[in-house]
């Protein structure tokens, strides 16, 4: 209860230093709209549709692409750990690609795919795949040599130790990985979203984009709250769950 009043009181701290310097006159109105012109803007957006839809098809894009990224992200990241070769070519490859920033992919993706949502798809799944594929890298060359040969003199081998044994001790920084991967993911879409339009659907990006166009600062403002919302809420309802449980799990929790 302590943890939450103080949240609520920085929070509250925010909104009336906010108020405060748009009172204050020291920057345009058109520039620093006041909290309460954002959050009007966000009530008329949600009850005509616009903002539920854009959030749908936002996140819809954002879990395609997401999950894609994954389930080729963390078998590449097991074979990378498992074989020499791998790691000095497709390793090396993913440690470069990963410190590309996001936007770097949309032009590509323009060229490849076109105005579609398979630009979209690619610019997520590429924004997920090198960090999930580090991570499972990283996770795996971390496990303690022990448990393999512990796991050996049981009776297990290759296929079933790297399921059984090797894969569930790397799970702490695979996980760590994927909201790694879910970070760079969300900030490709918004890239992706921003330059290109695509009839079939507008999201958060387009919504932030034309409020750029249009000087509407308090539809920017707004979107970009909505977006911290999301991210917060996939944090707490997704990652930390997982994050705590393995920590129990290992014997690592405070």
């Amino acid at each position: 209860m302590k943890r939450v009043g103080l949240a609520a009181l920085f929070f509250a701290a925010l909104f009336v230093g906010w108020e405060l310097l748009y009172r204050s006159g020291f920057w345009s109105p058109v520039l620093l709209p006041s909290p309460l012109v954002v959050g009007r803007y966000l009530w008329e957006a949600t009850v005509d549709g616009s903002l539920l839809s854009a959030t749908l098809v936002t996140v819809k894009r954002l879990f395609l692409g997401y999950v894609f990224g994954l389930l080729l992200g963390l078998p590449l990241g097991l074979l990378t750990a498992r074989f020499r070769v791998l790691a000095d070519t497709l390793g090396l490859l993913a440690l470069g690609l990963q410190a590309l920033p996001s936007v770097c992919w949309v032009p590509l993706a323009l060229l490849w795919f076109g105005q579609t949502e398979a630009a979209m798809f690619f610019v997520v799944v590429m924004g997920t795949l090198w960090s999930v594929i580090i991570a499972t890298d990283n996770g795996v060359r971390n496990v303690p040599p022990i448990y393999a040969r512990a796991a050996r003199t049981m009776g297990s081998s290759g296929l079933h130790t790297w399921l059984w044994v090797i894969f569930p001790a790397a799970l702490p920084f695979i996980v760590g990985g994927m909201k790694q991967g879910w970070a760079f993911a969300w900030r490709s879409l918004m890239a992706a979203e921003i330059y290109v339009t695509i009839l079939s659907g507008f999201g958060l990006g387009h919504l932030l984009h034309y409020g750029r166009e249009l000087n509407a600062m308090e539809q920017v403002i707004g979107i970009m709250l909505v977006l911290l919302l999301i991210g917060l809420l996939a944090d707490k309802i997704f990652f930390s769950p997982w994050e705590r449980f393995l920590h129990r799990r290992w014997g690592t929790a405070k």
